[in-house]
């Protein structure tokens, strides 16, 4: 068949080197979203699926927005039969849906119709599942609400961070959406209609969300701190500023301090919960660079009976 990859993150170039590398299909085009500010110097960078197509030679479109009447133009003009996605990051038109004769098929990382939206595998470590993987369906109007062709599962380890297990997943998914279009292709594969049942939403995480609330147990806390690694970053406050927690463990022989309160030894920082402690790994505070915790804790000289968050 031939192709339009749709996709924009860094999670994406696995399953776009996994179409490039297809003896059965050819990738011909790239949608990608345009090109973003970043760094220190806020420059205009393409994004890491754009920079991956350009080195393969493929035409990138970046519209700015999907309806835009010339993009649309220029799909036609390149009449794919089917356009794979795996985070492109906007809203398709039912315009854009009705081009390809195969529709657009996206590769979703979970095990559909749990955690539809912008960020099942964060919702799926906060929420302590055991089992996740990625889904191959059809493209509708709804949200990710579609026909399903193919499923994989994976277990979330106990110390995943959001980050870890989804780059497990975009590279296993990989080999799903290659997959997928072959079976498309072929005609061996059919979209079976999601279960009304267990429906779950997985809405983007705020900035918000990611603030500790050290009166949770301690198991929450950890969810919280692995949830949202690497982004949006768990945080809380200390002395009135904001501290970016990366990472934490579980302790079992520390339950006498209260929620937010700090201890801290000679090589290790503790703060109580809900429940019994954790020990602080790592931080970043605000303007500086991530550091051991205990370092941290050193350089701040915590007194005792101070404590982290509101």
């Amino acid at each position: 068949m031939r192709l339009v990859f749709a996709g924009t993150p860094e999670v994406a170039v696995p399953a776009l080197d996994a179409l490039l590398a297809s003896d059965r299909h050819e990738v011909v085009a790239v949608v990608t979203r345009p090109d973003a500010p970043a760094g220190r110097g806020r420059r205009l960078v393409a994004s890491p699926v754009a920079e991956r197509a350009e080195e393969a030679g493929i035409e990138v479109l970046k519209p700015v927005r999907p309806r835009d009447e010339d993009f649309l133009a220029r799909l036609r003009e390149i009449a794919p039969d089917c356009c794979p996605v795996v985070a492109y990051g906007a809203l398709l038109p039912k315009a854009a849906l009705e081009i390809p004769a195969r529709g657009w098929v996206n590769l979703h990382f979970s095990l559909l119709p749990a955690w539809r939206g912008a960020a099942p595998v964060q919702h799926a470590v906060l929420a302590g599942d055991e089992m996740t993987g990625a889904s191959t369906f059809l493209i509708e109007e709804g949200l990710d609400s579609g026909p399903v062709y193919g499923v994989l599962t994976e277990a979330v380890r106990p110390t995943d961070t959001s980050g870890d297990l989804l780059t497990r997943l975009a590279f296993a998914g990989a080999g799903l959406l290659a997959a997928t279009m072959d079976g498309i292709e072929d005609g061996t594969l059919e979209a079976v209609p999601q279960p009304a049942e267990g429906v779950s939403l997985a809405p983007k995480l705020t900035v918000a969300d990611a603030e500790i609330d050290w009166t949770a147990p301690a198991l929450r806390v950890d969810r919280v701190v692995r949830g949202c690694a690497p982004a949006p970053g768990a945080w809380t406050l200390f002395r009135g500023e904001r501290l970016k927690v990366m990472s934490v463990a579980l302790v079992t022989d520390r339950s006498d301090l209260g929620a937010g309160e700090i201890a801290t030894t000679k090589n290790a920082v503790y703060v109580g919960t809900g429940s019994h402690a954790v020990e602080l790994l790592w931080v970043q505070p605000q303007g500086k660079k991530p550091m051991r915790a205990a370092d941290w804790a050193r350089g701040v000289r915590i007194a005792a009976g101070e404590r982290v968050g509101g």
